[in-house]
């Protein structure tokens, strides 16, 4: 018998029936096109009712929300493993750098799947409101773990919290629209790591 806690593996199972559901989805914007998809669509290509994909999600675009939140999950679980203490801008970078070269073909496959959605996002004003809404959460989520690493102040933190979200997503969007590789010149970290450079004259973060 599983000693995991019930509603932990109730939350690992809605969030693995969440994916599936994105995975889905962005398979059939690739192929159709999200005005050429429908929610029923996505529920039958993800082997779920269309019940259950309305219990997760409130229409088509925003079911790709999982996979364009990936990286950023990614970024700040680095970002948590540092010490209390560490330069912040060398932090941001190097965890930027580690979450957006891909390790394994599993991240080199999540990588153009985040390319192909932001390309689609172009022409569809819903799919782009689901990326920034990502990228607005993935702010907020990002100010408690910089604060953790520094004692600058709450303003400046909020301030740095923003302008390195920014800087990752200006990154991926920049890199979306070429056909770069995803490692080496062009590819994500290098953007990435190039943008929070030219912010680092403007981050006042201190060490702790």
């Amino acid at each position: 018998m599983s000693t995991q806690p019930p509603s932990s593996l109730t939350e690992r199972r809605k969030a693995a029936t969440q994916l599936d559901i994105a995975h889905a989805a962005a398979e059939l914007f690739a192929e159709r096109g999200p005005d050429g998809t429908t929610a029923e669509d996505i529920a039958v290509r993800a082997g779920v009712a269309l019940r259950t994909f309305y219990r997760y999600f409130r229409s088509k675009q925003d079911a790709v929300g999982p996979l364009l939140a990936s990286g950023g999950d990614r970024w700040r679980a680095l970002l948590a493993e540092a010490e209390p203490g560490s330069p912040p801008l060398e932090v941001l970078q190097a965890a930027a750098t580690r979450s957006l070269t891909p390790a394994d073909e599993a991240a080199e496959e999540a990588l153009r799947w985040t390319r192909g959605l932001l390309r689609a996002a172009a022409g569809d004003t819903a799919l782009r409101a689901v990326w920034y809404r990502v990228n607005q959460e993935s702010e907020e989520r990002l100010v408690p773990v910089l604060a953790r690493l520094t004692d600058a102040e709450p303003l400046e933190v909020r301030l740095a919290a923003a302008a390195a979200t920014d800087a990752v997503r200006i990154a991926l969007e920049t890199w979306a629209v070429t056909d770069a590789g995803t490692t080496g010149p062009g590819a994500p970290a290098e953007l990435a790591v190039r943008c929070l450079r030219e912010l680092a004259g403007g981050l006042r973060l201190s060490r702790a």
